[in-house]
């Protein structure tokens, strides 16, 4: 991948980096509350040695850069745990006092830089200050050579006063941000590549003809301005959402002429069936023509909900006897009439397959212009691919960066079983449409952008445009 790969990654998988640093900030949060505040306390010797006028001072340096390594030791050696936690008298024992000593030194420098770090800053300062008092003691002890000759080295006190601060060393908590963005970018773009390596879906509606061997009758992009109106979601007639769901109804139109039933079907749930169903049927009805839309889809229905009609009478109280056609139909704006699904049968498939079903869709076809049968999921269940057989012509449908090729291909050996009739391809859901980008190779031709001819029920003069089915 190139540098531009990267970059088109990142700007896809935005959310992921953004979700990666949030989290790293929270526990970097929880982290900051829960962490006890530690206080330090420093103090600083300045080593030397008493070689006398014989030694160089070369040879000095040598001697006390070779005691450094001891002289850390000494400092966190039990035994001075134990003096120092005798003399300060607060209660700490030895194991707590060595834990909180921390020796800094440097090969080029004299000095030696002891720390205590503690929660009560008196306490800090108290074990510094001991530390001050026993450390040259313990140096002039070890070090003591016989009268009248000095010690060989000798510790000095830089201050002989500890001094500690007055804001905690532990935790930091804009050391700890700072800290948390960086790994929350970097484990966020890491998983970003890795999504983006693993991720087989259709990003692109060039590869669906090749896919199905079918056009792409119509790319349907997601509308963001659509609002609930005491029914279905709907936006406005001159929205880029409309327009193409104007554009898909006229590729129907040449693709499938004779095409009376029309069958919306996707793979997977949520691609988009009912809300494109909705935006046809209501579509076809502005365009004059005598439509029904039926919710065929008994397992999980949606279209009364979406055009706030009675779910309850519908397609399975025809079926099983319970009503006639005409007591359960329901009229849904100018030339547009609604089947709902009815109460959910307990065998699906069987009833959508039974000789009842096919006397109905008879029936149906002789007193409607356009019927369109809003369709299963193809690959759940069975269901899907009754309902296609029944109808003149199927569209499926396939939702950008979602649906996966191998499930398209499944979707397809579907249909080919039941020897459906495949009209073409509607590429839903697209993030970012292009009013002129025009469509993919493959796809039908362009159709007129009409405004609407009736008004919908309740005074929307409108295409239902929802998100998701």
């Amino acid at each position: 991948m190139e540098l531009r790969d990267y970059l088109r990654v990142l700007r896809r998988q935005w959310w992921v980096l953004a979700v990666a640093v949030l989290f790293a900030l929270g526990l970097t949060q929880l982290i900051n509350r829960r962490t006890p505040p530690e206080y330090q306390a420093t103090a600083t010797f300045f080593l030397s040695s008493n070689g006398g006028q014989s030694v160089s001072i070369l040879d000095g340096a040598k001697f006390v850069a070779a005691r450094l390594a001891t002289y850390t030791e000494l400092i966190t050696s039990d035994r001075m745990a134990e003096e120092i936690a005798d003399s300060v008298n607060t209660g700490t024992t030895p194991a707590a006092v060595k834990n909180s000593i921390g020796v800094i030194t440097s090969v080029d420098s004299a000095l030696l830089t002891i720390t205590v770090t503690d929660r009560s800053p008196q306490r800090a300062q108290m074990v510094a200050q001991a530390l001050i008092k026993l450390f040259p003691e313990t140096v002039k002890t070890l070090e003591a050579r016989p009268a009248p000759l000095e010690p060989a080295a000798v510790a000095v006190p830089i201050d002989p006063v500890a001094r500690v601060g007055t804001t905690p060393v532990s935790p930091r908590p804009l050391h700890n941000d700072a800290l948390a963005v960086a790994v929350g970018l970097l484990l966020g773009a890491a998983a970003a590549v890795v999504r983006e390596v693993f991720d087989n879906s259709i990003r692109d509606a060039v590869k669906l003809p090749d896919l199905t061997g079918a056009p792409v009758l119509a790319l349907i992009p997601t509308d963001p301005k659509a609002r609930k109106k005491n029914g279905p979601f709907i936006s406005e007639s001159r929205s880029p959402r409309a327009e193409a769901l104007r554009q898909l109804r006229t590729n129907i139109q040449y693709a499938g002429r004779s095409a009376k039933i029309l069958a919306v079907s996707s793979a997977m749930p949520g691609e988009g069936r009912s809300s494109t169903a909705c935006g046809l049927a209501i579509l076809f009805a502005e365009a004059g023509q005598r439509v029904l839309i039926v919710d065929a889809s008994l397992r999980r229905p949606r279209l009364a909900a979406f055009l706030g009609r009675d779910g309850t009478p519908g397609l399975t109280t025809v079926l099983v006897g319970a009503a006639t056609l005409d007591q359960v139909l329901q009229p849904w704006g100018t030339g547009l009439w609604l089947l709902a699904a009815g109460h959910q049968p307990a065998n699906p498939s069987e009833l959508l397959d039974s000789p009842r079903m096919a006397e109905l869709i008879d029936e149906l076809r002789g007193r409607f212009d356009k019927i369109i049968l809003d369709s299963p999921p193809l690959l759940p269940v069975t269901d899907g691919a009754v309902v296609a057989a029944r109808a003149d012509g199927t569209i499926l449908l396939v939702r950008a960066r979602k649906t996966t090729a191998a499930q398209v291909t499944a979707a397809m050996r579907a249909l080919a079983a039941v020897d459906a009739k495949m009209l073409g391809t509607v590429f839903t859901m697209v993030a970012a449409p292009r009013r002129r980008s025009g469509l993919p190779a493959g796809a039908g031709p362009p159709g007129p952008a009409s405004p609407p001819a009736g008004t919908a029920a309740g005074g929307w003069n409108a295409v239902t445009l929802r998100s998701a089915a």
